[in-house]
């Protein structure tokens, strides 16, 4: 027996198609009126590369040739990144730069519905193995500055739908570190290095459990392995990272 919606429930439907009537949901990409909030139109969707596998077993790079599942990259096999494994949803190129700076500094909080999907799907096996979810985080000044941390915004929505503890504060940014853009690697690490703690209210909840750590972009690495190193210092048994886009080339 079928039962009539909650009128709560009606309300709202009829309130999100009057609101998608006057203003159709569009395409962060491209700006041509999709379907439904977070989709992205067919001609911007096919500029976007997806990564699939072979990919480094550790750090998610991806190949450009055939390579058994456990193949490590050569920079893993050189240095051993602190992360235990990382994975990112698509190669940033153009395309996904543009989603990711519009979703940073332009106010487009809704591209949190486009996104949260691409990592499900890159980071299943890491969201299933995880006990708590965190965010890279943002020192004060530049939290003020952007109004919000992108990366938290997806750390919630992901431990939402995977109902996974989500510690939005749970790292926290000791000082505030110029922008990473347009250093070499080694100045990249120094900036960040001891820049990160874990906030004292949450230390029992990281020390002995499997930490993701969500972020936007995965670039050189520097700034995700110190998270990471800082993690395990105060604790976390394994720590696992996931972003929207991975950097394959030095372009950011």
């Amino acid at each position: 027996m079928q039962t009539s919606p909650k009128p709560r429930n009606r309300v709202s439907s009829l309130w999100n198609a009057t609101i998608n009537l006057i203003l159709p949901p569009r395409c962060a990409g491209s700006g041509q009126i999709v379907d439904a909030p977070g989709m992205l139109s067919p001609t911007f969707w096919g500029e976007l590369s997806f990564i699939e596998k072979p990919f480094c077993a550790t750090c998610g790079i991806p190949f450009g040739f055939e390579a058994p599942i456990e193949t490590v990259c050569a920079a893993c096999f050189d240095i051993e990144p602190e992360f235990d494994v990382a994975r990112s949803a698509v190669v940033y190129n153009d395309a996904s730069r543009k989603l990711v700076i519009d979703f940073k500094y332009g106010d487009r909080m809704h591209a949190v519905q486009t996104f949260t999907p691409w990592l499900m799907r890159a980071g299943k096996d890491l969201l299933e193995e995880c006990d708590v979810i965190l965010p890279v985080p943002l020192h004060g000044k530049r939290l003020w500055s952007r109004r919000y941390n992108q990366s938290a915004e997806l750390a919630k929505m992901l431990a939402k739908a995977k109902k996974k503890r989500c510690l939005p504060s749970g790292l926290i940014r000791l000082r505030h570190t110029v922008q990473q853009k347009g250093l070499s690697k080694k100045e990249r690490k120094n900036n960040v290095k001891n820049a990160f703690a874990v906030n004292g209210r949450y230390m029992h909840e990281i020390r002995g459990k499997k930490v993701l750590l969500v972020d936007d972009v995965f670039t050189s690495g520097a700034t995700l392995n110190e998270c990471a190193r800082t993690l395990k210092k105060y604790g976390a048994e394994q720590v696992f990272v996931l972003t929207i886009a991975r950097v394959t080339r030095e372009e950011a």
